[in-house]
C-alpha cells in the first residue's frame, strides 16, 4: 500500500512539472502546445538512452534531456514564424506524433515498440525497497525549484511582458517588445521543463516505449492546468495533484461497476473525469485558483490631500 501511494503521489508530481511546463507558455503567453506528450519523450529517451546505451552517468541525462527538450522547443516555435498562431497548436501536435513514430520505427537507436528496458535509477540496488521514497524527495525537490522559478519569471516584468503578448502580440510589438524573442525563449524554457519531467519519469518506472507517450498526456496536462487554473502557478500545481487523484478514484470506481466490459470501463472512466471538469470549470470558470492580475493603483488627483 505505501508503494502505490509513493507512486501515486511520484506521478502526481511529474503532471506537477509537466503542468506547470504547460501553464508557462498557455498561461503566460497564449501559445498553445499540444505536444506536450512530444517533448515529454523527448527528454524520455534523451536521458534513457545516455544512461543505458552511453552508460553516462544519470545527472548527464538529466542535463540532456533539458538540452533537447529546450532545443526542440526552439526549433518548433522558430519554424512557425511566418505562420499564423493557431498553426503552432497543429504544428506541435504533428511534432509528437513524428518523436512517437520515430521512437516506433528506428529501432536500431530505440529499441522499436520494444522499448528501452533497464533504466538505471539513482542509488537504486544501494536503497533497495527505500528507493520509491527516496525518488519521491528528488521529484519533489525538482519541482520545488521549477515552481520557484516558474513563479518569479510570473511576477517579474518578464511575466508581465507574457501576459500582454497574450492579450494583445500587436500591442506588445509596438511597445518596443521583441515578440517572438520572448514567445521562442518561453517556449523553449517550457520543452526543456516538459523533458526533464521525461527523464524523471524514465529513470523511476526504468522502461519506456512509445505507447507510453500518446496524445493522452497532453489532454490530462490541458485538464489539470484548466480545472486549477489558467495563468497561475499554484493553480496548475493543485490541478495536477487533483487530477491524479481523479484519475486513481475514477478507476477504483469503475470496477465496482458490475457486468461491463474492460472496454467500457476505459470508457466510463472517461467519462467520468470529462463530467467532473465540466462541474469544475462550470462552478469556477476560471479554475479552483483563478489567476490575479494585479490592478495598478490609481494616481491621486493634484491639489488633494
Amino acid at each position: 500500500m505505501l508503494n502505490y501511494l509513493l507512486f501515486i503521489a511520484t506521478m502526481g508530481s511529474l503532471y506537477g512539472l509537466l503542468a506547470l511546463s504547460l501553464n508557462l507558455i498557455w498561461g503566460g503567453a497564449g501559445m498553445v502546445n499540444l505536444g506536450l506528450a512530444g517533448f515529454f519523450a523527448v527528454g524520455a529517451y534523451a536521458s534513457a538512452l545516455v544512461t543505458t546505451s552511453g552508460h553516462g552517468p544519470i545527472l548527464a541525462g538529466w542535463m540532456l534531456a533539458l538540452i533537447a527538450g529546450g532545443f526542440a522547443g526552439l526549433v518548433v516555435t522558430l519554424s512557425t514564424t511566418r505562420l499564423r498562431e493557431d498553426y503552432l497548436a497543429i504544428v506541435t501536435l504533428g511534432f509528437a506524433e513524428v518523436v512517437r513514430l520515430l521512437a516506433a520505427n528506428e529501432t536500431w537507436l530505440t529499441h522499436g515498440t520494444d522499448g528501452i528496458s533497464g533504466i538505471p535509477g539513482p542509488w537504486k540496488a544501494t536503497l533497495g525497497p527505500d528507493f520509491n521514497a527516496a525518488y519521491l524527495a528528488i521529484v519533489l525537490a525538482v519541482l520545488g525549484a521549477v515552481f520557484v522559478l516558474v513563479r518569479r519569471l510570473d511576477r517579474s516584468p518578464y511575466g508581465r511582458v507574457l501576459r500582454a503578448i497574450r492579450e494583445d502580440a500587436q500591442v506588445a510589438q509596438v511597445a518596443g517588445k521583441s515578440v517572438l524573442r520572448f514567445k521562442a525563449e518561453a517556449f523553449a524554457l517550457s520543452a526543456a521543463i516538459a523533458g526533464l519531467a521525461g527523464a524523471l519519469y524514465a529513470h523511476f518506472t526504468s522502461y519506456i516505449a512509445p505507447d507510453l507517450f500518446l496524445p493522452l498526456i497532453t489532454i490530462y496536462i490541458f485538464l489539470a492546468v484548466a480545472g486549477g487554473g489558467t495563468g497561475r502557478p499554484a493553480g496548475a500545481l493543485v490541478g495536477a495533484y487533483l487530477l491524479m487523484l481523479l484519475l486513481e478514484s475514477a478507476r477504483f470506481f469503475v470496477e465496482l461497476v458490475p457486468s461491463i466490459s474492460a472496454v467500457q470501463r476505459a470508457a466510463l472512466k472517461e467519462l467520468l473525469i470529462a463530467v467532473t471538469l465540466i462541474l469544475v470549470l462550470r462552478l469556477a470558470p476560471g479554475g479552483l485558483m483563478p489567476e490575479r492580475i494585479p490592478v495598478a493603483p490609481r494616481p491621486r488627483a493634484q491639489g488633494k490631500r
